[in-house]
């Protein structure tokens, strides 16, 4: 092996300098350290060697960009500041890293100019692959520029008529059990706040909502079904709505714990007390609720498992291996707290 020059100390060791020093091509020592190749033992003594002396560290992001791969996933968040979403982002970065994955996270605030510029750089090969959550109903342009694209597992919510690996919770059970659960205590006038009408999960959460209304034999009052936002702010307001109504609700079923957090802190503004006043179940169950004043009675959702699973999935897709050609659905449950109290009996259940 020749004799290193000595470099300038404001540059690192290229590859480049390791060839001249073994007296190789830098092809071969790219290759050699790609283990793409098995050189002859005094070839390949003579590049280690000149490694070592040189203290070369390869770019690592130069080598998977080589072959293709960046080892790298992205997870597209509607908010990364909401808890629910940053549990799930969690989880996930936790599961890539047992796969020798690193999570980059991506968060659009809902918008969808930014989560159609993280696709883009998904085709552009920036990310190997996706993890997409969106919280809006898509107006057929999500759904063209995901169909373009492979890689891709949804988490969450639906994007309409999108061909991929889908992992989402069961939302109609879980509208279902909160529902029941109100007219358990003898609630007959019950309301429901959600979010945007056009989201898969509103519509679930909202069809689980109906069918234990009809199982009771209680009728749905369309005054009492407010569509919104999945924020705090369309729950304080809801509130005002139905309040204002000459018929007000004695329980109410809202789709998320934010919605359930502005429902509560419009209630204190009012003087309604929860829950004696007002009966409330959320849909979340984020780590705080069980600590409020009362306590949140809400559907839990396995938020952890959601991110797992994702990474499990897009993990297989990467592989080439098969996956579910239909959505899989993770199980919800009622965790009973203090927000609901009895409102008397319910001829139903006598």
């Amino acid at each position: 092996m020749r004799n290193p020059t000595p470099l300038n100390h404001a540059r690192l060791p290229t590859i480049r300098d390791v060839a001249a020093a073994a007296g190789v091509s830098p092809a071969a020592v790219s290759r050699h350290l790609n283990r793409s190749v098995v050189l002859p033992a005094e070839t390949a003594s003579r590049i280690d060697s000149a490694v070592a002396a040189l203290n070369y560290r390869p770019n690592i992001q130069a080598l998977r960009l080589s072959r293709g791969i960046t080892q790298m996933i992205g997870v597209v968040t509607p908010d990364i500041a909401y808890p629910f979403f940053a549990m799930i982002a969690s989880a996930a970065e936790e599961e890539a890293s047992r796969f020798g994955y690193s999570v980059v996270i991506c968060n659009t605030r809902n918008q969808i100019e930014r989560e159609l510029d993280y696709l883009d750089k998904l085709a552009w090969r920036h990310v190997d692959g996706l993890i997409f959550l969106t919280n809006h109903a898509d107006d057929g342009t999500l759904g063209k520029r995901l169909e373009r694209l492979q890689n891709v597992v949804l988490l969450d919510e639906d994007v309409a008529g999108t061909v991929a690996p889908k992992i989402f919770i069961d939302n109609h059970m879980g509208g279902l059990l909160a529902t029941r659960h109100l007219i358990e205590q003898g609630h007959r006038r019950l309301a429901h706040v959600t979010g945007p009408a056009g989201v898969m999960s509103v519509k679930e959460r909202f069809a689980g909502f109906r069918q234990a209304m009809a199982e009771a034999g209680l009728p749905v009052d369309e005054a009492l079904v407010k569509f919104g936002a999945y924020d705090e702010a369309w729950g304080a307001e809801a509130f005002r709505q139905l309040f204002a109504l000459a018929e007000r609700p004695s329980a109410v079923f809202l789709a998320s714990d934010a919605l359930a957090l502005g429902m509560l802190a419009a209630c204190r503004a009012a003087g309604v007390a929860v829950p004696r006043s007002l009966s409330l179940v959320g849909f979340d169950d984020l780590p705080f609720v069980r600590y409020l004043d009362p306590p949140l009675t809400t559907v839990r959702q396995p938020a952890e498992e959601l991110g797992r699973c994702a990474v499990r999935r897009l993990i297989e897709t990467l592989r080439g291996l098969p996956v579910p050609d239909r959505p899989e659905r993770l199980p919800v449950e009622l965790v009973v707290r203090g927000s609901v109290a009895g409102h008397g009996s319910h001829p139903s259940l006598r």
